[in-house]
């Protein structure tokens, strides 16, 4: 029988034991514990066809444009249309005072009545000379004289017909018609009012809005780098959507109708290094309007081999460089440093770093770091970072604690 001094001796020897099992998370006769891998989300990169286009500001002009200017002088009568309305091409806007251009008219009227009158005369005594200078009746003078006052009668006639024409198209001219079908402003003038011929100021301006342009400016150094993308075969060319223009308006928002993409201007300005590119696009219900910022989405080529990965799986390092995690065979986490083309959507398109089939870090960065072992899931778009799946593997497993 063993005294009681040694009974306490080992009670106390085997609970320290215990305690120091428990601590190191190895309770006796327990597996050891593996509940600490981190666990993130992956997608596997994979290449597709990707259509490259540009994002161009630029501001709407109308299709056709006219001053109405008065090409005679006088003062207006009437005013016949109104401001703003939709105008057909012919159509009488403003009539000035006819009434001199109406008198100076007939007045050219009976003057080439009158010479016309004179030439009568002068024709039949021309043709009698002619019969009686061939049997010696006159003088081959009076005969000479005759024709001449022929000739200068036929030219004052051809000279009243050519004023009687000039004073017709004044009096014409003293009713101002549309030149082109279009919207019309404002008018600078009211009935009453003296307007002098070809004046500065001009009287309305008409603008068709349907179809209308869209001029934007793209910079030459853009224009040359995609040059040399198709150069290098990096790029290939969009057929026939190359021409379809797309167009955001100031709030933001896309205009439901699609554009034609007209010409590229040939010179460059030295101002801003830029082009100007016009494209045309239907707009009947007056949607948009002279002058208003909008932003033309242009198709510049084809990507065929594009890797497009989701902008949250890509960081940047303290020197700036974009950089992504891979998990590679072993389950271990790879750091590649990426060189990134533009933003589509939501997505980085990848020049270099990346290749098909590496398996991306999407969700889980925050633990990430080069050489830890990870627990891999495939990613949800629809789910976010840090959401119920991170959190559980930062939590340690039930009956554990850290060494």
């Amino acid at each position: 029988m063993r005294p009681p001094l040694t009974y306490g001796l080992t009670f106390t020897a085997a609970l320290a034991s215990t305690f120091m099992l428990v601590a190191c998370g190895k309770p006796p006769g327990g597996p050891p514990a593996a509940q600490g891998m981190p666990e993130v989300g992956v997608v596997s990169v994979q290449p597709q066809r990707v259509a490259i286009t540009a994002e161009l500001p630029g501001r709407t002009a109308p299709f056709l444009i006219a001053d109405v200017r008065p090409q005679v002088g006088g003062i207006v009568k009437a005013r016949q249309f109104r401001e703003g309305s939709d105008v057909k091409a012919g159509e009488t806007l403003y009539q000035i005072d006819p009434a001199t251009y109406k008198a100076t008219y007939d007045s050219n009227v009976a003057a080439l009545a009158k010479a016309q009158a004179s030439l009568t005369t002068t024709r039949l005594k021309a043709e009698r000379y002619k019969e009686l200078v061939a049997i010696k009746a006159v003088s081959q003078q009076d005969y000479d004289d005759a024709a001449a006052s022929l000739g200068q009668g036929e030219a004052d006639v051809a000279s009243a017909r050519a004023n009687v024409e000039t004073s017709r198209i004044n009096l014409a001219y003293a009713r101002i018609d549309a030149p082109i079908s279009g919207r019309i402003g404002k008018s600078t003038v009211t009935p009453g009012a003296l307007v002098t011929a070809s004046q500065s100021t001009a009287l309305a301006t008409i603008q068709q809005l349907d179809p209308i342009y869209v001029d934007v400016t793209q910079s030459s150094a853009a224009m040359l780098q995609l040059k040399q993308a198709m150069a290098r075969g990096d790029l290939q060319k969009s057929g026939a959507n190359a021409a379809k223009v797309r167009l955001l308006l100031e709030d933001g928002s896309a205009y439901p109708l699609e554009g034609k993409l007209e010409f590229s201007d040939v010179t460059v300005d030295q101002n801003t290094g830029a082009i100007t590119l016009r494209a045309v696009f239907p707009n009947p219900k007056a949607d948009l309007l002279p002058g208003m910022y909008v932003r033309a989405v242009l198709q510049e080529g084809v990507k065929e081999q594009a890797l497009m990965v989701p902008q949250q799986a890509v960081s940047r390092d303290s020197t700036g460089k974009p950089t992504a995690y891979v998990v590679d065979a072993q389950h271990k986490l790879q750091r590649r440093v990426l060189e990134t083309e533009r933003a589509i959507g939501d997505q980085w398109l990848v020049r270099s770093g990346l290749q098909a089939g590496d398996q991306l870090v999407v969700d889980g960065q925050q633990r990430a770091a080069p050489g830890v072992e990870v627990k891999t899931v495939q990613w949800n778009p629809k789910s976010k970072p840090g959401t119920e799946t991170t959190a559980k593997a930062a939590l340690p497993s039930p009956g554990t604690t850290a060494d």
